[in-house]
């Protein structure tokens, strides 16, 4: 059961990087845009794209904090007393991030909008920064079983550094890719090269981060490496093929499979992550079964998280294809230049 219970649990963190994701990586484009100026129809395209979805990505966030205290509540015990620290930033970045997108909307004058752009912009970066060490702190073992782990050293570590980089890079990624598509789907031709140079560029630095990386995981959690190169070596592969799928049709200004071919290769590298963890939950000295909830509570999580599919998904679904739709936000498509 607790297998099954986990599985639930990394849908839902692939769910969260995919979508969430890319809304962090539009603020890392937003605070990359230059001056009012310049810098005004990019966070136009990023504002419209953004508003009707991002609190609706936040929902697997709770998802997944739901699973894993009900779940295994040692092991999030043992996280929480350890990385408080990148927790607590990437809780109040997330707030800050909401706030500060929220009021530049409304707000009337120049040096208001600079400041609450600054805000959003800042979390968008600092958040998944954040949860990436937090990966890299659990993968690397160095969260104790019984929690109260160094505050510091515990995230603020290779590993953790490789993470929390990857994470900022990969959600720029995405977001370039969906901004991509959506530029050309409003017709926008100045945009839609503008997103995809940026797509180009934060996908070919991804995929040098983690051909780099691969070092750096060698050297400080050989475990991982080793499970990464073998157990999990296809869908490393995989993985590789979607990433360099998406930059050929960057290349080509082809957007066809492109968002998919971008979204496979993160979903892989989560996937791959958490079976080159198994059955560990943390590091190599906390398995799934020891950490696990007696069956009773796990068997009810497994039929909340089904009716919860049933009942949510089909909401989301339907809210991203009215999003999707050309001039959903009241502005006609302009035309393909």
């Amino acid at each position: 059961m607790a297998n099954l219970v986990t599985v639930f649990l990394f849908l839902g963190v692939i769910a969260y990087g995919l979508l969430a994701g890319a809304d962090f990586g539009a603020g890392f484009w937003d605070l990359l845009a230059g001056g009012a100026r310049r810098g005004r129809a990019p966070r136009a395209l990023i504002d419209a794209s953004l508003a009707p979805v991002w609190e609706a990505n936040h929902t697997w966030l709770i998802y997944c904090l739901v699973i894993l205290w009900s779940g295994f509540p040692t092991a999030f015990a043992a996280l929480t007393t350890t990385c408080y620290i990148p927790l607590g930033v990437a809780a109040l970045g997330i707030v800050l991030r909401g706030a500060g997108f929220a009021f530049r909307k409304v707000s009337l004058r120049t040096p208001e909008q600079r400041l609450y752009g600054a805000a959003f912009a800042a979390s968008s970066v600092l958040t998944p920064f954040c949860f990436g060490s937090v990966a890299g702190a659990l993968a690397s073992g160095r969260v104790p079983a019984g929690g109260g782990g160094n505050a510091l050293t515990s995230w603020l570590n290779p590993s953790g550094v490789l993470g929390g980089v990857l994470a900022v890079l990969v959600c720029a990624h995405l977001a370039a890719v969906y901004l991509t598509v959506t530029a050309r789907r409003r017709g926008d031709g100045d945009l839609f090269r503008y997103f995809c140079v940026r797509g180009l560029a934060s996908g070919v630095l991804a995929g040098a981060v983690s051909a780099g990386g691969i070092f750096v995981l060698r050297a400080d959690v050989p475990r991982l490496f080793h499970n990464l190169t073998h157990r999990s070596l296809p869908l490393v592969l995989l993985a590789a093929l979607g990433g360099l799928a998406g930059l050929v049709l960057l290349r080509a200004e082809e957007v066809r499979g492109l968002r998919e071919a971008a979204a496979a290769a993160v979903a892989l590298v989560l996937g791959g992550w958490g079976v080159s963890q198994y059955p560990y939950l943390l590091g190599t000295h906390v398995s799934l079964q020891d950490a696990a909830s007696p069956d009773a509570t796990l068997g009810v999580l497994v039929g909340v998280a089904c009716v919860a599919g049933v009942l949510i998904l089909p909401s989301l679904i339907l809210l991203f294809r009215v999003v999707g739709r050309p001039g959903v936000d009241g502005r006609p498509p302009r035309r393909r230049s």
